[in-house]
């Protein structure tokens, strides 16, 4: 399924989440407050990634096939569901992030069925909705990759012509890991973070992003989520990725390869709440 179009999800707010990597404690923890905040899964979407560095990665993508929620193929799942020889994260050959993949492939692959692996297959690359007077396209990292990174100090050029690409107003992304937003003129570019992995900002907390109508437009903002992180710890240091079980106490990515210059300089500094206010013209 190359596109799954949602239609109107206007009649309420819509959480969108990223990268639950197996970790199932977060994503136990994710629904909960989906229910806590009467977000039905038909208002619910996920980024992708739902099979990464922890330890419960078939639980976590039985919980989510459970709650029936739209999802995005993530570049793990495109993997997994088609039997590649890596993660296909994008990660650099030789790389400390691309050598630890090598630990939770393995491990993940050992675990995921061959039901759920079809299921992944199946999914859509790309998800368009239309909220408050805007049209959105959800993607897993970039229009044109499934494993390119967008982080927030890349190129505003480069987002502008991809939003044009996507022919949306918003476009949603995932996979770097790191929440923000952007405005580029009347065009917003969203990346919701992620729940199975902190935010490389020295705190155990994960996070997720709400939508929310307002009079003439709508409003994207950035919540903790905060979980029983040392559950999965246990797990994830038990299964033999320790480097993950450390990072997902002390909230330190354990490489930074992947991150430009000006992320890396924002290593354990406490990321805050935001929220990006969007007018119709």
């Amino acid at each position: 399924m190359a596109e799954l179009a949602l239609g109107d999800l206007s009649g309420g707010p819509v959480l969108v989440f990223g990268g639950p990597y197996s970790n199932l404690a977060a994503t136990r923890a994710m629904r909960a407050k989906a229910q806590a905040l009467d977000i039905p899964p038909e208002r619910t979407i996920c980024t992708g990634d739902l099979v990464a560095y922890c330890a419960e990665p078939a639980e976590t993508v039985d919980l989510i096939r459970d709650w029936g929620i739209a999802v995005v193929m993530g570049n793990c799942e495109e993997s997994l569901a088609f039997d590649s020889s890596d993660c296909g994260c994008g990660f650099d050959e030789g790389s400390a992030c691309s050598v630890l993949s090598v630990t939770w492939y393995r491990y993940a692959t050992a675990l995921i069925n061959e039901s759920q692996r079809r299921w992944m297959a199946d999914l859509p690359r790309e998800i368009s909705f239309h909220y408050s007077g805007f049209d959105f396209k959800v993607i897993h990292a970039s229009v044109a990759s499934i494993n390119q990174f967008v982080f927030e100090s890349d190129s505003v050029a480069d987002k502008q012509k991809q939003i044009k690409q996507a022919q949306a107003d918003v476009v949603i992304g995932g996979h770097s890991g790191i929440p923000f937003g952007q405005k580029t003129g009347g065009q917003s570019w969203l990346n919701s973070g992620v729940i199975g992995m902190p935010a490389n900002d020295g705190s155990s907390d994960v996070w997720y992003m709400l939508l929310e109508k307002i009079n003439n437009g709508f409003t994207a903002s950035w919540h903790r989520l905060v979980y029983d992180h040392e559950q999965s710890q246990s797990t994830t240091e038990a299964a033999g990725m320790r480097e993950y079980a450390k990072a997902l106490g002390d909230g330190l990515w354990p490489s930074l390869d992947v991150l430009p210059q000006t992320e890396r300089g924002q290593q354990g500094v406490r990321l805050q709440p935001q929220a990006l206010t969007m007018l119709r013209p």
